[in-house]
């Protein structure tokens, strides 16, 4: 149902904000995979809450737990269960308010839909739950790399309206992990830090745009109409928390454009089909061609903030009230593995569908 993605490689997410834990079930990883338990930790260690001055100050080691599926350090074959335990949840935090609505939270959707909620924090909404997803993902990365040579890198290329000025074909991983905004451009991402500082500090929140980069991904993956690749990870991309647009190649910009600019020409490179240019993105008609493949993301302002604000309660009555808790003033900086490990599910599930039709 609605915490299940992928057809061959298949995640199930569980887990509550502030419950006894979170974790995934991955199903369909290959068997005989070496799982490099650092590499996913790593990624667990750029995600986690309490990593800089401009996070949340919630203290979770989010060490991993697998509880399924790995024998002497090779997958079997079978539903491996990753778990990560909440260590620091502070759920009292929530009481003042657990009968109000707080704004654009899913409180009050989440109630329409079930008639009950858990109000200690967000539950399955809060962006706590994007541990499991950075954990599978690191593993869908694992399998991606067993079988081809593909590189996905995010990073952070916009925050309110500064803006950065980043080469992605260059682009590494070092540079992306340079400073606490991931941000490669030094300048802006010290303009950056200060803006979520200052907003941060009047008790506010900001939001921004990510940007994403697969390299090395091959032509042939996706499948047309409902199956576009780009489709895929649209869905992928706007089931994170916060996120509130997405854009597939030079997507918006194209707007301007007339078709005899925006095409991208075939040519002969290095004995392969490749294109000129690459506004598409690298996919066209839902399929990869073979370019890099390059989307957005837009987050919209975290949704807590420390200011008065005016809502309804369960009653419906109109109340006032004053947030508590502990919460980004920006999410992007700790979004920045969420956005890669998104897009490595989805490649990875296309690659083993396309291996399938081989």
């Amino acid at each position: 149902m609605g915490s299940q993605t992928g057809r061959l490689f298949r995640v199930t997410t569980f887990g509550e904000s502030h419950g006894g834990g979170l974790g995934a079930i991955v199903e369909g990883c290959p068997a005989g995979l070496h799982l490099d338990i650092p590499a996913i930790q790593y990624d667990l260690e750029r995600r986690r809450p309490g990593q800089s001055a401009i996070s949340t100050q919630r203290k979770e080691p989010d060490e991993l737990l697998i509880k399924s599926g790995l024998f002497e350090g090779k997958t079997l074959g079978t539903p491996i269960c990753l778990m990560v335990e909440n260590k620091d949840a502070d759920p009292k935090a929530y009481a003042p308010f657990k009968d109000i609505y707080r704004p654009s939270h899913a409180d009050f959707t989440t109630e329409a839909k079930y008639g009950i909620r858990n109000w200690q924090g967000g539950g399955r909404a809060s962006a706590r739950e994007t541990v499991a997803r950075v954990a599978a993902g690191a593993i869908a990365k694992q399998v991606l790399s067993h079988f081809t040579d593909i590189e996905i890198l995010a990073w952070v290329d916009q925050v309110g309206d500064i803006q950065a000025n980043v080469d992605s074909l260059s682009l590494t991983a070092a540079d992306i992990e340079a400073n606490s905004v991931r941000c490669p451009d030094p300048k802006a991402a010290q303009e950056m830090e200060s803006l979520i500082r200052s907003v941060r500090g009047d008790g506010d929140s900001i939001g921004g745009i990510l940007r994403c980069i697969a390299r090395n991904v091959p032509a042939g993956l996706g499948d047309p109409v409902f199956d576009k690749l780009e489709a895929d990870l649209a869905k992928a991309m706007l089931s994170l928390p916060a996120a509130k647009g997405f854009e597939s190649g030079l997507g918006y910009q194209s707007v301007g454009m007339r078709g005899s600019t925006h095409n991208d020409p075939f040519i002969i490179q290095n004995e392969e089909v490749r294109t000129q240019s690459n506004h598409s993105g690298g996919i066209q008609g839902g399929i990869s061609n073979g370019m890099p493949i390059t989307l957005s993301v837009v987050f919209k302002p975290t949704a807590t903030i420390f200011k008065n604000q005016q809502s309804v309660n369960t009653q419906g009555e109109e109340v006032s009230f004053r947030a508590r808790g502990r919460h980004d003033p920006c999410v992007l900086p700790r979004a920045v593995p969420m956005v890669e490990a998104g897009v490595a599910l989805v490649l990875c599930d296309h690659l083993l569908r396309q291996r399938a039709y081989q």
